[in-house]
């Protein structure tokens, strides 16, 4: 069965809030200048908003700029934040609460919200309807298609219905193709399409490999005596510190007696027996974060990467046809703690090229080169470049001594010391041999506030259709028994949050087992794993978590 195809001005892949702004700027600005611009934007997840997981404290200054009167709107955008506490976690029973003046001035939150990006994005792919952008959830952008002169042409959606063997099923559907005149890539951090587009176009040549976090999450209803609608709680050190990790833990107040809380472990770790989301749970039990959760109830559990590389990591951003935006170039604010207002910001800006770009009309698609003048006058510039040396200082010197410097260079010098840090090593080069590391001592869950793996993906409403292509793909399936086994451990038993991969043993030996209906698509393993040898590709549309607030 041959695809069909569908041709539109520009086809935008992901529902995310670089997509989706750059969907209605765009189409606000066909409105302003009476045109007709058709737009189209994919989204893998069941529906919009399902695969989207952030913390998430909300700076609106780009949604200020998109829809100055978002309130009357009813944009789900409501708690404010009116306190900000942070912590240095000294132990698993101490802390010492941070002056105001020792956290470096932009990563107060004074006129934030606390919200959650997933509810945001639903309103945001309203808005887009409303103006006239089609908007189709459950479509997996599977592959980019090109031009015969090697522009974006734009992009196939994956076929349905076949088996894990490889064979057509009865339900067989053929996926389809979505030309257009410009394609935005919006698909959130390690984008595989993004990953594909960064190397045949050499876009991050000169740069900073970009570098990773895992965050892990958690919403929880605590009692209402507890709650502090608008509190937001950030805190450093122990657990991570133990292991000689970086990252850092979070516990926002939202509304209806809800907290979101989560752990973020930067993947620049050596230690192969670190665990991630064994040492969130850990976190968990900490005297200042367990007096707001006893008592209260576990409502979601998600997981996602985090690309925090910044300034210094940020490819280039535009190639013939389209456009890397958002945090599929990594357009987070590492200083801030926050990449939503930047990712809307970048779309926005896209919109403003691709338009220019659509009204000279050339037959063939341009180099949208104008973007990267766009980015360079913009907000958005500023604010990365001045944050520019952040994960230089905390990689380089550790967490206290990159923590001191990092106050000065923001506090004191706003970002502008006459010097770049350059980090060239890639998270997943980090890792030394197992047998040069301690393990840490992890407890059992008690499945009152602390949980399994396996409970948690649970929550994550994640589910995959099973009779279809392994989505995590090997380079040489013999690399995690005969190579990563022996010299690491086998780090993806540990790094993954969702229990996808195991080394089991049965009568032939150890063999290593991919449960992919457990994966809650968090990219962690194509980051880290530190022969390079797992590919995540995409599933069948639909496929993965369903998130419903997160």
């Amino acid at each position: 069965m041959e695809r069909e195809s569908m041709e539109f001005d520009v086809v935008i892949v992901g529902a995310g809030p670089s997509g989706l702004s750059a969907a209605c700027r765009i189409m606000q600005l066909a409105q302003e200048q009476e045109r007709e611009i058709t737009v189209c934007v994919v989204e893998k997840g069941s529906e919009v908003g399902a695969h989207i997981l952030s913390g998430a404290v909300l700076e609106p200054r780009a949604l200020n700029e998109l829809f100055p009167s978002w309130s009357e709107m009813g944009a789900p955008v409501a708690t404010a934040v009116t306190e900000d506490r942070f912590f240095f976690y000294t132990g698993a029973k101490s802390a010492i609460k941070l002056p105001n003046f020792l956290i470096p001035k932009p990563t107060h939150n004074d006129g934030n919200y606390i919200v959650s990006m997933g509810n945001v994005c639903r309103w945001l792919a309203e808005q887009a309807e409303n103006l006239g952008v089609e908007v189709y959830p459950g479509f997996a952008a599977a592959e980019v298609l090109y031009h015969a002169d090697g522009s974006v042409k734009g992009i196939a959606t994956g076929d349905m219905g076949v088996s894990a063997s490889g064979e057509h099923k009865a339900s067989y559907t053929p996926g389809m193709e979505l030309h257009a005149k410009y394609t935005l890539f919006a698909e959130g951090v390690r984008g595989h399409l993004g990953k594909q587009l960064i190397s045949k176009f050499d876009l991050n040549a000169g740069k900073d490999p970009q570098h990773y976090g895992i965050g892990i999450k958690e919403i929880w209803e605590i009692p209402a005596d507890k709650h502090q609608p608008g509190l937001v709680v950030h805190g450093l050190g122990w657990p991570l510190q133990e292991s000689n990790a970086s990252g850092g833990a979070f516990l926002y107040h939202a509304e209806n007696n809800q907290v979101y809380l989560g752990l973020i472990t930067d993947l620049n770790y050596s230690n192969p027996h670190l665990d991630p989301f064994a040492e969130f749970q850990r976190w968990k039990k900490h005297p200042q974060t367990l007096k707001y959760l006893e008592g209260g109830s576990r409502l979601s559990y998600g997981a996602r990467a985090i690309a925090k590389g910044g300034y210094n990591s940020l490819p280039k951003m535009h190639f013939p046809g389209g456009l890397l935006i958002g945090c599929d170039a990594g357009t987070l604010n590492s200083v801030k703690i926050k990449g939503n207002h930047t990712a809307m910001k970048s779309g926005m800006l896209a919109a403003e090229a691709v338009v220019e770009a659509l009204a000279k009309g050339e037959s063939a698609p341009a180099d949208l080169s104008t973007y990267a003048d766009k980015v360079a006058g913009s907000w958005l510039q500023d604010e990365l470049y001045t944050t520019r040396n952040f994960s230089g200082f905390m990689h380089k010197f550790g967490f206290l001594l990159g923590s001191a410097m990092v106050w000065v260079d923001q506090t004191i010098f706003r970002g502008r010391l006459p010097f770049t840090l350059n980090d060239r090593m890639p998270d997943y080069a980090a890792l030394k041999p197992a047998a040069e590391c301690k393990k840490p001592v992890y407890p059992k869950p008690d499945n009152t506030i602390t949980f399994d793996r396996l409970s948690s993906v649970f929550l994550s409403n994640t589910n995959h259709e099973e009779d279809q292509p392994c989505h995590l793909t090997l380079i040489d399936p013999n690399i995690p028994i005969e190579h990563n086994l022996p010299l690491y451990d086998e780090p993806a038993q540990r790094y993954c949050p969702a229990g996808v991969y195991e080394v089991v043993e049965d009568a032939q030996g150890q063999r290593f087992q991919i449960n992919a209906q457990n994966c809650v698509h968090c990219k962690t393993c194509d980051i880290k794993d530190p022969s390079q040898n797992i590919v995540w590709v995409t599933p069948e549309g639909f496929g993965g978590p369903t998130y419903p607030n997160m």
